[in-house]
């Protein structure tokens, strides 16, 4: 049976995928080939099944089209400016995703042309209205800083108090200070130390350090 409405709008999901990759907050983007966006970058985008949940669909498009499975993901916002697509009324359900490393085994579909990290700094012209979208989801991220533990997304298992302040600085796109950062970050109580040390270092071997809990956790940060 199908709604009686004449209502003719698409549904789609479009994922804006972080990491840090040689030094810099990154974003995933592909590269287009349909007309009127060929050779444009958007971010990983689809239309949702009509037997998927939107988050469903967000899973699946990341993984058909960049290859990337099982990280962590978050509804953004819904982004429903009637222009926002030329080819017709399409209403996009955003999501934010967070990686600890910078996949490099990427791969795409025949539907595109190249998938791509690229520095948030200097990301190129986007197609759709994808450069809102990721300023919206840099905006989230940048947010959540303050008061959850969501740069746990962006590092490895263990990590070093310097990895852990440098990660804070590449989201922040600020420097912070090294002796109060490291202060407030372990009087928190949310890392642990694992025990170990860094192996082959050129300089004295660092502690490691490892999140209580790598679930989002609500508490002042910053």
């Amino acid at each position: 049976m199908h709604h009686p409405s004449e209502q003719n709008i698409k549904v789609s999901a479009d994922v804006a995928v972080f990491a840090i990759k040689d030094g810099a907050l990154c974003v995933l983007l592909i590269q287009m080939k349909k007309k009127p966006y060929e050779a444009q970058w958007a971010m990983p985008g689809g239309l949702i099944g009509d037997a998927e949940t939107a988050a469903d669909a967000a899973a699946r498009i990341l993984k058909d089209q960049t290859g990337l499975d099982g990280i962590y993901l978050e509804q953004l916002q819904t982004f429903d400016a009637p222009e926002r697509d030329a080819l017709g009324r399409v209403v996009s359900v955003a999501y934010m995703a967070l990686l600890p490393r910078a996949a490099e085994d990427l791969r795409t579909t025949d539907k595109y042309a190249d998938v791509r990290w690229w520095p948030v700094a200097k990301l190129p012209a986007l197609a759709y209205d994808h450069a809102h979208m990721a300023a919206t989801a840099l905006a989230r991220l940048r947010a959540k800083l303050g008061y959850t533990n969501i740069i746990a997304n962006l590092l490895p298992a263990s990590f070093t108090l310097g990895q852990l302040q440098d990660a804070y600085e590449r989201v922040l796109g600020q420097e912070l200070d090294k002796r109060n950062f490291r202060k407030k970050i372990l009087a928190l109580g949310l890392i642990e130390e694992t025990g170990r040390t860094t192996a082959g270092a050129a300089h004295r071997p660092a502690a490691l350090y490892r999140f209580r809990k790598r679930g989002l956790t609500y508490i002042e940060i910053l």
